[in-house]
């Protein structure tokens, strides 16, 4: 899609833009961004509005898009995302389709991310996002992946973790078919470890000793090797 052939459809949908240079900021429309039968941008669109953004039949996503918005993205169709693209939006964000994730992708978004079909990323991805991440999919972890965000981690399909991951997120972790745990693997979350296929719930463990954390003692056994 053109420059042009977008200005139009914001024009007709009464959604208010500027133009910066080289991109053009969408700034209003109401409640929201409903651009739900798009299926391709122009490149340096940048959402700067107050609502949501509704992308929902979006395929591609060109180069610097920013998402500057106020409330949730929904990238819903999208399989592949660029390099270099960050979230910033005031909300959620919904990529149920992706399968693709390139290097530089960030979440900084006040809100859960949905890649729920997603089943490899790349070394590191940056989830600082102040909500939980799903996901349930993926097959692999490659190192330097960071878990800082403010929720839960859904890791619910994978079945081996590299060394060096630490796991400093907001919320519980779930690693329900995880079958090894090797020496380097670190967990600082604020919540519960689900690890169902090696011994349960991390949280309020009844084997735990009294008086001692429950993650302390699992990251003691961790480093000793007893789930390799």
């Amino acid at each position: 899609m053109t420059r042009e052939a977008f200005i139009k459809v914001l024009d007709e949908k009464g959604y208010s833009y500027e133009i910066e240079g080289d991109k053009l900021v969408v700034t209003g429309g109401g409640f929201g961004i409903q651009l739900g039968s798009l299926e391709t941008l122009p490149p340096g669109v940048v959402f700067r509005n107050r609502g949501g953004v509704d992308l929902r039949s979006l395929e591609t996503l060109p180069p610097g898009v920013e998402f500057n918005n106020e409330g949730g993205v929904d990238l819903s169709s999208l399989k592949t995302l660029p390099p270099g693209v960050v979230f910033k939006n005031g909300g959620w964000v919904h990529l149920d389709s992706l399968e693709t994730i390139h290097p530089g992708v960030e979440f900084k978004n006040v809100g859960h991310v949905w890649l729920n079909s997603l089943q490899t990323l790349p070394s590191g991805v940056k989830f600082n996002n102040e909500g939980s991440v799903d996901l349930r999919s993926l097959k692999t972890l490659p190192p330097g992946v960071e878990f800082k965000n403010v929720g839960a981690v859904n890791l619910r399909s994978l079945k081996t973790l590299p060394s060096g991951v630490e796991f400093t997120n907001g919320g519980d972790v779930y690693l329900w078919s995880l079958e090894t745990l090797p020496p380097g693997v670190e967990f600082k979350n604020v919540g519960g470890v689900y690890l169902e296929s090696l011994v349960g719930g991390f949280q309020e463990w009844s084997g735990n000793i009294e008086g001692v954390d429950s993650k302390m003692l699992l990251n003691v056994m961790i480093k000793q090797g007893l789930f390799i």
